[in-house]
């Protein structure tokens, strides 16, 4: 089974391999790849390639998919599963990508049963087993110009991982080795100390929208750990430990590049 696996991976590197004038157009310019060693890169290169294979992308509202559009998502989506492997991101196949934000319109039910209509303005989502949807506009805005802190694609993937476990609660599937007490304490403590803040009207380094419930206070650490992680480790250390614990990654470490 592994050598059929890997004969799998092969034929697909070989068939189907990013072009080098695409890859360089896009890797070169993401701030999130670039502390990155010439071996990460290397194996992000292949894990992309095998992403764009397992994947679907579909734009919507005359929103054109080019080989830009699909190497700025699935590289930086990656990033997150740099040491993890694309096991991480199975059970599920498409990417839809809109030209811009997006609106969402949902039937809530209250404790009288009465139903309403709720419509939100979103850059991203991620449903279950079901698609990753992006607005283009805000990819680009996030990925290029390297906002300390904001980054949806990574936002939205970590929803997946999340979800890995069955739901969103900010509790991916941990490895054996990490303690499940710990992963709680550290990330408990942190969610109710913003709350607590936020409750008194105190200024956070962290985004607000992380105090909306566990799922997205977790989506959103991960945007401060690959992209500001000296902010991140600065705020809540116990925090920045076990997302390093769990992505296999330390990218305040400083690598030979």
């Amino acid at each position: 089974m592994r050598y059929f696996k890997r004969y799998q991976t092969l034929r697909i590197l070989q068939k189907h391999p990013i072009p080098d004038r695409d890859w360089r157009a896009v890797s070169d310019r993401l701030p999130l790849l670039q502390h990155l060693t010439s071996g990460e890169k290397a194996e992000l290169r292949k894990l992309t390639t095998l992403f764009l294979h397992d994947k679907h992308f579909n734009g919507v509202q005359g929103m054109t998919i080019t080989p830009e559009v699909q190497i700025t998502i699935a590289s930086q989506a990656c990033v997150e599963v740099l040491k993890l492997g694309l096991d991480a991101f199975s059970g599920w196949v498409e990417i839809v990508v809109y030209p811009r934000a997006f609106r969402i319109s949902r039937e809530q039910t209250d404790e009288l049963g009465l139903v309403s209509v709720d419509a939100n303005v979103l850059s991203g989502e991620a449903w279950g087993q079901g698609p990753v949807i992006l607005s283009w506009e805000d990819v680009v805005r996030d990925s290029f110009d390297g906002h300390p802190g904001r980054n949806v694609v990574i936002h939205e993937f970590a929803h997946k991982l999340d979800m890995l476990n069955g739901r969103a609660n900010g509790m991916p599937p941990l490895h054996p080795a990490m303690p499940i007490q710990d992963w709680t304490n550290a990330l408990s403590t942190a969610y109710h100390d913003l709350l607590q803040r936020l409750e008194r009207g105190q200024h956070t380094l962290i985004n607000p929208y992380a105090a909306t419930n566990p799922a997205e206070f977790f989506a959103v650490i991960c945007e401060y750990f690959f992209t500001a992680p000296q902010l991140l480790h600065q705020y809540e250390p116990a925090v920045y430990k076990q997302l390093r614990a769990y992505f296999l990654q330390d990218p305040l470490e400083i690598r030979p590049t």
